[in-house]
């Protein structure tokens, strides 16, 4: 029964809430108010947060790399 109750609380969570801002742009897609650029919003955003982890990353990198670190076990 509290498994049951769980599973449904995830379903209703994903399908109410986290996937609104997904519907909003079906439904402004489809009266086509917006173009390539609303409609790719998410993969925009998406991009932007993987070029910031990729620069964190190479920062990183090369600080370990001057120190001579990178390689250690």
């Amino acid at each position: 029964m509290i498994a049951s109750n769980i599973f449904r609380w995830i379903g209703s969570l994903f399908t109410d809430l986290l996937f609104l801002p997904f519907k909003w742009l079906r439904l402004d897609v489809a009266t086509e108010l917006s173009g390539w650029w609303t409609s790719n919003m998410v993969n925009w955003i998406f991009m932007v947060v993987l070029l910031v982890l990729f620069a964190y990353w190479m920062k990183e990198s090369a600080k370990f790399l001057k120190e001579g670190t990178e390689d250690r076990a």
